[in-house]
């Protein structure tokens, strides 16, 4: 690593069934606005059966997301502003829009990473941002 290289960094853990209930309890649709971009509901409901696994990493993401911010989610970054898709290698990515871009080129940053992982009940995101 360089010298004088900076890395922030961002964990979340979330519990699968918290997500699953979310979804599932009639506010679908008014949840995943708030949370989830278009695009990321499309690829979470082409997952079929593992799709409330996909929800949940893509949640404990945007937080780990907010987190290496050192903001949390609020006034620099909304849920939908954080983006978590795949690359064509299956790789997750951050797409930022919004406030979170803005404050993320504020921070002078130079790169995002993020990683991803479930089991039968939690879902867990780790981020490094490079400034």
């Amino acid at each position: 690593m360089e010298v004088g290289v900076e890395l922030l960094i961002g964990t979340d853990i979330i519990e699968i069934e918290r997500i699953k209930d979310l979804l599932d309890n009639g506010i679908k649709e008014k949840f995943s606005a708030r949370v989830f971009t278009p695009e990321e509901v499309k690829y979470c409901e082409s997952k079929g059966a593992s799709r409330y696994q996909s929800y949940a990493a893509r949640f404990a993401g945007k937080e780990a997301v907010s987190k290496a911010f050192g903001t949390g989610i609020g006034e620099n970054a909304l849920f939908n502003e954080i983006e978590i898709l795949n690359d064509q290698n299956g790789k997750p990515l951050v797409i930022l829009h919004g406030r979170a871009k803005k404050y993320y080129e504020g921070l002078g940053a130079s790169g995002i990473s993020i990683s991803l992982s479930h089991c039968r009940e939690y879902a867990v995101a780790y981020v490094t941002i490079t400034k």
